[in-house]
């Protein structure tokens, strides 16, 4: 071997040593980072973590590092907050500290840190504080929100009657259904499901989120500025997302041409109202970059989230007969066949409450929730988590907690009821997450999710086309989110 050669081989083995071992010393002692696997350099713990079923692996290293651990995904530090103890203390008892957005590199590159959910700091909170008061009172127009999810429910029950009890998929009928509602509040109105328009960003939403969920797009996050150089659907993002915001900038358009000023009609009209306020506040949040992105957040996390909710609901169903049963009884003698369903009925329908919450505690619909991050230095336990540091809390740690769910892994309405059938609140329920980046669409959601269920079983019996025990429920995982395998099935009418 050349002496340079010789040389060169040397430093390498030098330099890497120093990075295990500072990686090393990181990753262990009281007031340092908590513990985790050996990262290596630039790839950090990707040979050892199944990308494929990322929330398996936090699984599996919890058993080993307990419930705060370190992982690096590339050279990117996240740590995991494994179990309700430490989810809790964190999220919710030192809330204001874990209340960042952790980095998605993917995200950063098409929002660049506008809107709701991937902004920081003030403008998070002025802009989270203005979506929550205007979707909590939203007095506009002539529809209050429960009116908007009760016309947009009559609307699917005839759209599934057209089905003529003839096999179809349910995805493209939940997922109009349910964006209609978040149309209705953000854009002023719904769309006919024939719509062009209306078709176009559904289509745009679910391709950008099949490479979201991709392995090239889970590998962008990770190492983005290699991935910026590698082609792929990934790629096609960031033309998909320039073609909504298109969409948006029209709608945009048109309001304001017909806006009243005293006479908001939807968030869009709100949210310029706000701007129209704060015109000489030269730090304002309220602009039209902020506008686009906060109505496209809204949008967004309104479509995808309770339709794949609903999708495997239904799947759910199909498999156990016994549990749909009992939801129709409860439905014809509370509400009956001849009104629509209304939020004042769930109270006393403790069983339809307890499955609807059982299926989103199963899905388990964001099992790491979205990242956030730490907003200055802060201690968990006996650690010390650097400011900026990513978090993950692994919120499946908490919805299949077996002291509190006994066989979590088995779908089991009971989980959510007591003794006497009444309901039973758990504090583990935290599909939505928990804290100060809670899903600020909550509300809503728990809306849809109970008039559309109890609309669709109100009206129909629903037939499987194979043998209910062949029929498989477990969820579809991903690093971003889960969904049901696909399927077909029949409605009958009732």
């Amino acid at each position: 071997m050349e002496p340079l050669e010789a040389t060169t081989v040397f430093l390498v083995v030098c330099v890497s040593c120093l990075l295990f071992l500072s990686a090393w010393r990181k990753m262990s002692g009281i007031g340092k980072l908590p513990p985790g696997p050996v990262a290596f350099p630039i790839i950090g713990n990707m040979l050892q973590l199944n990308m494929r079923n990322l929330p398996q692996s936090i699984h599996e290293l919890s058993a080993k590092y307990g419930p705060v651990f370190t992982i690096y995904l590339g050279s990117h530090r996240v740590v995991v907050l494994y179990g309700q103890e430490a989810v809790k203390e964190a999220l919710i008892d030192q809330g204001d500290e874990f209340s960042g957005r952790g980095k998605l590199a993917l995200a950063d590159k098409l929002i660049k840190g506008a809107g709701i959910i991937f902004s920081n700091g003030e403008r998070w909170k002025q802009l989270r504080r203005f979506a929550l008061t205007t979707l909590r009172n939203f007095g506009m127009g002539k529809k209050s929100i429960e009116e908007r999810i009760q016309e947009e429910a009559r609307f699917l029950v005839e759209r599934l009657k057209n089905t003529h009890e003839q096999p179809f998929d349910p995805t493209l009928p939940l997922t109009h259904a349910v964006s209609n509602i978040i149309c209705s509040i953000v854009f002023g109105d719904r769309f006919d499901y024939e719509d062009q328009k209306f078709l176009t960003i559904i289509n745009l939403t679910e391709e950008n989120n099949e490479h979201f969920r991709s392995a090239l797009g889970q590998l962008y996050n990770f190492f983005p500025t290699l991935m910026d150089y590698v082609p792929g659907p990934h790629q096609l993002l960031i033309k998909n997302s320039e073609e909504f915001r298109r969409f948006v900038l029209e709608r945009v358009k048109m309001h304001k041409e017909s806006l009243d000023l005293s006479c908001p009609r939807d968030f869009i009209d709100a949210f310029l109202i706000k701007m129209e306020q704060e015109q000489q506040n030269g730090q304002s949040e309220f602009n039209t970059e902020n506008l686009v992105r906060s109505t496209t957040d809204l949008f967004l996390a309104g479509t995808g989230t309770t339709s794949t909710t609903l999708r495997h609901g239904l799947l759910i169903l199909l498999k156990y007969p016994d549990i749909e049963e009992k939801v129709h009884e409860e439905i014809d003698r509370v509400i009956g066949r001849s009104r629509s369903p209304c939020m004042a009925d769930r109270i006393q329908m403790p069983y339809t409450d307890a499955v609807i919450h059982e299926i989103q505690r199963y899905i388990n619909l964001v099992p790491l929730s979205l990242p956030h991050a730490v907003t200055r230095d802060v201690h968990l336990k006996q650690y010390l988590i650097p400011k900026g540091t990513t978090i993950f809390p692994a919120l499946k740690s908490v919805l299949y907690d077996s002291r509190e769910f006994p066989n979590p892994e088995q779908f089991n309405p009971g989980h959510f009821l007591d003794e006497n059938g009444a309901f039973k609140k758990s504090d583990f329920f935290m599909p939505f997450s928990a804290g100060k980046r809670i899903c600020v669409g909550e509300g809503l959601a728990r809306m849809e999710l109970f008039l559309l269920l109890t609309m669709i079983l109100q009206n129909f019996n629903l037939k499987p086309l194979v043998d209910r025990k062949d029929i498989d429920i477990t969820p579809v995982t991903t690093f971003v989110s889960n969904a049901p395998k696909s399927y077909q099935f029949c409605v009958l009418p009732r």
